[in-house]
């Protein structure tokens, strides 16, 4: 079995990425034993340099690293765990650790949230409204009534982002552009397609001349 190139003191780093949204929630430090646990439990382990002891993620808060793949980097003297986690990651209660930007003046800022990370925390949001009452929840409602209403609101959505792109109206572009990402994600969803499937479809093109994509499902 592949294991990392542990350092001189016997630890490798591991950063904690969340497997649905791409977002860096933490970076924390394990030896031999934390790597183990961490494989044969499937919940992230890591050393603790400052009590000089394994912790499990979550142990008193319950906020756990649900681990979903691991991946070492080329000099193996990194692990990356691609994980879905129970709660905030941080101990301050913040979703991931790193939520400060340091500018050119050395400043800091809150950090924004790239595309992929909201659409992944969307995504799970309405995956979660399943189970809520149509009758309070919009998103309950698409996902449990007939099938042709989240189909035409998918089609006017897309129609509106069109429009407004027509009419150089930029503020409503992006708006629209918005409530099309939620028609489409919440029609998905009714499908059971996860986004996810569609990054592996884009990244499976990725190098390959549109034209070329395009005559091959032809083919």
């Amino acid at each position: 079995m592949t294991t990392p190139a542990f350092d001189a003191q016997g630890l490798v780093p591991a950063v904690c990425q969340d497997a649905r949204t791409g977002e860096v929630l933490m970076v924390a430090w394990m030896n031999e034993e934390a790597w183990r646990l961490t494989r044969e439990t499937g919940f992230a382990h890591f050393f603790s340099r400052s009590r000089g002891r394994i912790w499990k993620k979550g142990e008193t808060s319950g906020h756990t690293l649900a681990v979903r793949e691991v991946r070492l980097d080329c000099d193996r003297d990194t692990v990356l765990l691609l994980v879905t986690p129970a709660g905030p990651a941080c101990h301050t209660g913040a979703r991931s650790c790193f939520v400060e930007v340091v500018a050119g003046g050395g400043e800091t800022a809150l950090a924004g949230a790239t595309l992929g990370e909201v659409l992944g925390r969307l995504d799970a949001t309405i995956q979660a409204r399943r189970s809520a009452d149509p009758g309070e929840s919009y998103t309950a409602a698409l996902l449990t009534g007939p099938l042709d209403r989240p189909l035409k609101k998918l089609v006017e959505e897309a129609a509106e982002a069109a429009l407004a792109a027509k009419g150089g109206d930029r503020e409503a572009l992006v708006r629209e552009t918005a409530d099309l990402l939620y028609h489409v994600l919440v029609v998905l969803a009714r499908a059971g397609a996860a986004p996810g499937e569609v990054a592996r479809e884009l990244a499976r093109r990725e190098g390959v001349s549109g034209h070329a994509e395009k005559a091959g499902r032809k083919g």
